[in-house]
């Protein structure tokens, strides 16, 4: 039996695939980067999915990535806000734990990132960031996000992202010093 669409829904069907679909890869990238898990990332990017399918008609049309990306960072702090800590007395516990069934931990997309993909010492420079100085390097340079829409991955002033993205790539290069960051140039 097929079903019949209003034209308000094949509207908001082909509004949602000229505006969200366009975005998924990035929407992916970046929930790898907040979740650090292929599984979870994928999962918040079908709840945003949804909310996003949902709220179509309330988008104004403008600047649909930065818009995505904060529905994928709200529904990201909604998904965890909902899952309560447990109470453990025994903290030694948790550091002799081990994952079940002999699982490893996996580690976040963007380690995953700079282990693959970066030499080494310019992974260790990257990795001897601050984490807010990194996200902001990472999530600018790495994904190519502009600086609103880290702004709006990260919570913060788009004065802020670039700020902080200055400043770990002033620490990137000195760390790396000259020999590794001028290309071409002989001594």
């Amino acid at each position: 039996m097929s079903e019949t669409r209003t034209p308000e829904e094949v509207e908001r069907g082909h509004a949602f695939g000229a505006v969200v679909e366009p975005e998924i890869p990035v929407m992916l990238r970046v929930a790898r980067s907040i979740t650090g898990s292929e599984a979870d990332a994928e999962d918040l990017v079908q709840e945003s999915l949804v909310r996003a399918f949902r709220a179509l008609d309330k988008f104004d049309g403008r600047h649909p990535r930065a818009w995505l990306l904060t529905i994928v960072r709200n529904t990201n702090r909604n998904m965890h806000r909902r899952r309560r800590p447990i109470a453990l007395d025994d903290w030694e516990l948790i550091h002799a734990s081990r994952p079940a069934f002999g699982a490893a931990e996996s580690p976040a997309a963007e380690d995953l990132y700079i282990v693959d993909e970066l030499d080494g010492a310019l992974q260790q420079a990257v990795e001897s960031l601050t984490p807010k100085f990194r996200s902001a390097l990472v999530l600018v340079d790495v994904h190519d996000l502009s600086y609103a829409e880290a702004a709006a991955v990260l919570d913060v002033p788009v004065g802020t992202v670039m700020s902080r993205l200055s400043r770990a790539r002033e620490r990137v290069r000195r760390r790396l010093g000259p020999a590794l960051t001028t290309r071409g140039e002989q001594p």
